[in-house]
C-alpha cells in the first residue's frame, strides 16, 4: 500500500504547471475500489494537500485552486474521490445552498447516508463553514415550500436496526394516503403537511419501506407516483432516496447521460459515481439495466471521453478486473 500511496502522491504533485499523472490516478481508482482506508492513508501521507482538522483531513484551499486549473471534469472527480466522505458531503451541501442549485443534492446527503455518516457531514460542515448545516438550510430555503422537510431531513439521526412495527407502518400508510387525497382536493402542498414531514424525517428506512409497501397495497400505486402528480419533486426525491436509492441514482445517471443535459445534470454523473462507488454501485448498475435496458458501463463509455471516461468506468466497477 505504501508504494501505491507514493504513486498517488507523485501523481497529484505535478500541480505547479507540469500537469498531473492521470493514468496513475485512473489505475488507482480501480485498484482502491471499496477500500476507503487506503484513501485515508493517502490523505495522512500528503500534508501539502490535506491538513489534519479534528477528526478529518481537510483539503487545503490553495491546492484545490491549483487542481481546478489543471483538469476540468477529471479534476472534479479526483478531488471529490480523494476527500474524506464527511468533508465531501459538507462541501457538496454548502455548494448547493450558496449557488442556488436544485435541492436534490441535499436530499441525497440527508437520505442515502447512514445516521453516523450524516452526523459526520454535519460536524464537518461546522468545522469548514462555521455554521450548522441545519441553520444554513433553514435560512437559505426559508422561502421554499419544502423548507421544513429539508431541515428535518438534514437534522435526522434515524434508528438503523431491523425492527418495524407493522401496525404503525400500516397506519402511517393510511395517513400518507389521506394527506395525498386531501392535498389533491384542497390544493395543499404535501411538503407542508406536518404528518408527511414527520413520517419522512423521523422514521427508519426499513419502516418507510414497509409503509410504502402498504401504501401500494392500499392504493394500487407507488407513493412516489401519487406525489409526482402534485409536482413536488423534492418529496419524490426524498421518498426514492430513503426507500429505493439504487433506482433513484440510476435515474440521476440516466438524466446526466442524455443529450442536452444541463450543467447540473452533468455534474451529477461525477457526484454519483464518486459517492456511491464504495457503497451500492453494483445495485445501481443493476437498477440502470433493469430500467433502461442498457449496461451502465456501456452507456458511460458511449458518452464520456478520455481519462474522465476511464475514471468513471473504474468507479462503476467496469475496470476492477484489470
Amino acid at each position: 500500500m505504501a508504494d501505491e500511496v507514493q504513486q498517488l502522491t507523485r501523481a497529484f504533485s505535478g500541480l505547479g504547471g507540469l500537469g498531473v499523472d492521470e493514468p496513475t490516478m485512473v489505475s488507482l481508482l480501480a485498484r482502491w475500489r471499496k477500500q476507503p482506508e487506503k484513501r485515508s492513508g493517502f490523505r495522512k501521507g500528503f500534508p501539502g494537500f490535506f491538513k489534519s482538522h479534528g477528526e478529518i483531513d481537510r483539503c487545503e484551499e490553495e491546492y484545490m485552486l491549483h487542481l481546478a486549473a489543471e483538469f476540468a471534469r477529471f479534476k472534479n472527480l479526483m478531488v471529490l474521490w480523494a476527500m474524506h466522505p464527511w468533508e465531501r458531503d459538507a462541501r457538496l451541501a454548502h455548494h448547493v445552498l450558496h449557488q442556488s442549485h436544485p435541492a436534490a443534492v441535499l436530499v441525497e446527503v440527508a437520505c442515502t447516508r447512514s445516521a453516523d455518516e450524516l452526523l459526520g457531514a454535519r460536524r464537518a460542515y461546522h468545522a469548514l463553514f462555521h455554521h450548522s448545516l441545519e441553520e444554513d438550510v433553514a435560512y437559505r430555503a426559508r422561502d421554499k415550500p419544502y423548507c421544513n422537510l429539508l431541515v428535518g431531513l438534514v437534522s435526522a439521526y434515524r434508528y438503523e436496526g431491523p425492527r418495524v412495527s407493522e401496525e404503525v407502518a400500516r397506519a402511517e400508510a393510511k395517513a400518507l394516503g389521506a394527506a395525498v387525497k386531501g392535498g389533491a382536493a384542497g390544493g395543499k402542498l404535501l411538503a407542508e403537511d406536518g404528518e408527511v414531514v414527520r413520517i419522512l424525517t423521523t422514521r427508519s428506512k426499513p419502516h418507510l419501506v414497509e409503509t410504502f409497501k402498504y401504501y401500494k397495497e392500499m392504493h394500487g400505486r407507488r407513493v412516489e407516483e401519487d406525489l409526482g402528480k402534485s409536482g413536488e419533486e423534492t418529496l419524490v426525491e426524498a421518498v426514492l432516496c430513503l426507500a429505493a436509492p439504487a433506482r433513484y441514482f440510476s435515474q440521476v445517471i440516466e438524466g446526466a447521460l442524455r443529450d442536452g443535459a444541463d450543467h447540473h445534470g452533468k455534474e451529477a454523473l461525477t457526484r454519483v459515481a464518486v459517492t456511491r462507488s464504495d457503497h451500492d454501485m453494483d445495485e445501481i448498475a443493476a437498477a440502470y439495466q433493469e430500467q433502461f435496458g442498457n449496461k451502465l458501463e456501456d452507456a458511460i463509455a458511449a458518452k464520456a471521453h478520455g481519462h474522465y471516461r476511464d475514471a468513471l468506468l473504474s468507479l462503476v466497477g467496469a475496470h476492477h478486473q484489470q
